[in-house]
């Protein structure tokens, strides 16, 4: 079974502030004060600009979005990030900005070979951001916070995601 997800991550007054911005953004309630905004077509047209800055190694990520995450992460730390698996095989990618810049990453991980989830770039980006994983249950912060509800973009903006 597939899962993919390329989407902001911060909290949640942090990213409803940030989506009045942004025409095509949608905010989604996480676990533990945090939200998402997922990368749909619309909100990639609606942040790309036509000033290449430099390649920060993600999939999705419309050029020039970085700058307007690091302005935004003057209220917080807001990560972005990707996923992509199929058959369990894939790759995590994941970048924190706090007090405008760049903070952690880009983290890049293909899943090819184990690691530990405790270390996956998305756990690393949600640590970073305050998340927290339940001690016991073996589960990390991407399970923590719910981001295994949904598996991919469409699902987390359909009427029944919230």
């Amino acid at each position: 079974m597939a899962y993919e997800l390329q989407a902001v991550i911060a909290g949640d007054e942090l990213l409803r502030a940030a989506s009045r911005e942004v025409p095509g953004s949608q905010v989604v309630p996480l676990g533990q004060g945090l939200s998402l905004i997922p990368m749909t077509d619309e909100l990639f047209d609606a942040v790309t600009d036509d000033i290449d800055r430099g390649d920060l190694g993600f999939w999705r990520l419309p050029a020039g979005f970085d700058t307007l995450l690091a302005r935004w992460s003057a209220a917080g730390p807001i990560a972005y990030v990707e996923a992509e698996y199929f058959g369990g095989v894939g790759e995590q990618r994941a970048a924190v900005w706090a007090d405008g810049a760049l903070a952690l990453g880009p983290l890049d991980e293909p899943t090819k070979k184990q690691f530990s989830q405790a270390v996956s770039p998305i756990s690393q980006a949600l640590r970073r951001l305050g998340a927290r994983r339940s001690l016991g249950e073996g589960e990390d912060e991407f399970a923590a916070v719910g981001l295994d509800r949904h598996r991919n973009n469409d699902d987390w903006i359909s009427p029944s995601a919230c």
